[in-house]
């Protein structure tokens, strides 16, 4: 896949992430969609560097999915426990 496939795809896993994971976030919409991508990025390198799972050339693969999602999950819940209380 290529680079702007990789930002849609974590465009809609940070919007995935998002609905799995309601809530304010301290960055608003432009912070979750980084976190999105960014999240993305990293779980595509987590799944093929540690996981032994090559990076498909297709952009419909259900695991590369699930590294996008996976990812952004973590990295959101990250944010939040780093900078969760600046919006209080």
């Amino acid at each position: 896949m290529g680079i702007i496939s990789w930002i849609i795809l974590g465009l809609l896993a940070g919007a995935i992430a998002k609905i799995l994971l309601p809530g304010r976030d301290p960055g608003g919409l432009v912070g979750t969609t980084l976190i999105g991508i960014a999240g993305a990025f990293t779980g595509g390198w987590l799944s093929a560097k540690f996981l032994d799972r090559p990076i498909q050339n297709q952009f419909f693969d259900l695991a590369t999915w699930g590294a996008a999602i996976g990812g952004s999950l973590v990295l959101l819940i990250a944010y939040r426990l780093l900078f969760g209380n600046s919006r209080d």
